[in-house]
């Protein structure tokens, strides 16, 4: 029943009138792989489509073995020089990037509500911002890095640590933050000295391939970074069994992570895996229902719930189990579902026809399992919406009650706009079956009681516990998940680490 699928990142750039093609007597845009520099046609296209229509609005190349080869081989030829270029050379390029798509920045959040269906204002205020503070954080921390070094004096000699890049680096990102987290993978392994080829989602491309564009502008040189477009099983592949790529930054589905290990095994790559979550809110009779109501609306539907660190189950304590349930209900039947161009949409569109039905599903499964539909799919009505948005991929954010903590919704990621919420009674009892999942990405706690906050935090079985809040980032400290959430931590200093390979250097001199 799982849904996050083998979606690995397109690219797209903002086009000229020779780049645009016609396709079916409808203007679609017609990606090209990113190689070496220059845009380089591929013979297959598969189609990309607007969630908010139902309708394609691309068509994204459909590569394989030959195109990443020819990406891999052209990162390999650039890794001598870029990797001897100047730390501080490489930091001016990356602030240039960050330049040139801040002057872009409405042209780039339009296009990414067009390729995801998320609302244009999140990804004005949120999506292409976080764009800027990758690049621009990265620089910085590439010139702060730090080396370690001892004197041993009874034995004459002195020890210490280099960082060196390692070489091609493969990074495969997904769908629901495609920009978001493409750059958070790309930013640290360029400033790093790595070259990299890039596989984004056939789902969400556009922006990708608008980013391929201001590379070349920035005066980025051929052949750092590629980025080569098409399906996981054919195209991320080839990239994750490549010989000539020795790392691998994926953020996506746990069961792709599992083949990822799989598959790289032989070849003993070093491996990022940013997996699966399947989140709580926990909420203490002492917490402020004035803040976490809306902090949990949040946390639970920002983004469609297409976010890895949604919260899809809220564990309520008994006492203000029914005041907390009446006011979220109240709040989630006021977010408005609707077209992602209009200012007061909260929720857009899910990505795909597939994924709607996936996430419909699930509600259905949770019916037939005992749940209570408190509000949405199968509950109320949906909205009245334009013409031309009436195929498009909507659901009303979905509230569900009475599920057993074993149940399929409790259980598995749903990714999407579907809240499970339940009682609790004690401190002890919520610790224990909040962490009875097979994921530990995050975790919210709600309370005033500041020995709580921090003594529940500590039990957590998640790389990150927010407290009376939700996804407020720090780059300067680690994000990851434990369990089948992933492995390893990216951040300012871990992302670095992990695109480096620490060398020990040994002087012997005479005392």
């Amino acid at each position: 029943m799982k849904f996050k699928k083998y979606v690995l990142m397109h690219v797209l750039t903002y086009f000229t009138p020779t780049q645009a093609k016609s396709h079916n007597m409808a203007d679609l845009l017609t990606l090209e792989n990113f190689i070496d520099g220059k845009f380089v046609a591929c013979a297959q296209h598969i189609d990309s489509f607007d969630p908010s229509t139902g309708k394609p609005h691309a068509r994204v190349p459909d590569s394989g073995n030959e195109e990443i080869d020819l990406a891999v081989q052209a990162a390999k030829k650039a890794f001598p020089s870029w990797s001897k270029t100047s730390i501080q050379e490489r930091a001016r390029i990356m602030m240039k990037i960050a330049d040139i798509i801040e002057s872009r920045l409405d042209e780039f959040a339009k296009m990414e509500s067009k390729d995801q269906g998320k609302p244009v204002w999140l990804s004005t205020i949120v999506d292409i911002p976080r764009v800027l503070l990758n690049m621009r954080s990265f620089a910085i921390a590439i010139q702060n890095q730090v080396n370690r070094s001892t004197v041993k004096k009874g034995q004459g000699a002195v020890n210490y640590t280099t960082h060196e890049p390692v070489g091609v680096a493969g990074l495969i990102s997904p769908w629901n933050l495609p920009m978001y987290l493409l750059t958070f993978k790309i930013a640290p392994a360029i400033a790093a000295g790595n070259t990299v080829v890039c596989k984004p989602s056939e789902m969400t491309s556009v922006t990708a391939w608008m980013f391929a564009s201001v590379l070349n502008e920035a005066g980025l040189p051929p052949g750092v970074v590629n980025i080569v477009f098409g399906v996981g099983p054919k195209c991320g592949a080839a990239l994750v069994k490549h010989p000539d790529v020795p790392i691998i930054s994926f953020t996506g589905s746990t069961a792709t992570g599992r083949y990822i290990i799989e598959n790289s095994a032989p070849y003993f790559k070093k491996l990022s895996l940013e997996l699966g979550g399947k989140n709580a809110a926990i909420i203490f009779e002492d917490s402020d229902l004035e803040k976490c109501v809306p902090g949990c609306l949040r946390s639970g539907f920002t983004n469609q719930g297409e976010v890895c660190l949604s919260t899809s189950r809220i564990f309520v304590q008994r006492s203000i189990y029914k005041a907390f349930l009446k006011r979220f209900v109240s709040a989630t039947k006021d977010l408005k579902v609707g077209r992602p161009s209009d200012k007061d949409t909260k929720v857009g569109a899910l990505i795909s026809k597939e994924h709607l039905a996936k996430v419909k599903n699930y509600v259905k499964i949770a019916r037939d399992e005992g749940g209570v539909i408190e509000c949405g799919e199968g509950k109320d009505p949906m909205p009245e919406l334009p013409k031309e948005n009436k195929s498009g991929y909507f659901m009303l954010p979905t509230v569900i009650t009475s599920l057993k903590d074993d149940s399929t919704c409790m259980q598995e990621e749903i990714f999407g706009p579907v809240v499970c919420i339940t009682p609790f009674d004690d401190e002890e009892e919520v610790i224990g079956r909040a962490n009875n999942v097979k994921y530990g990405l995050c975790a919210s706690i709600w309370s005033e009681n500041v020995g709580r906050v921090h003594r529940v935090a500590q039990r957590m079985e998640v790389g990150t516990v927010w407290c009376n809040c939700w996804l407020l980032r720090d780059l300067n400290v680690p994000f990851g998940g434990i369990k089948a959430s992933g492995i390893g931590r990216e951040g300012n200093f871990e992302s670095l680490e992990f695109y480096t390979e620490v060398k020990t250097v040994c002087v012997k001199y005479t005392e």
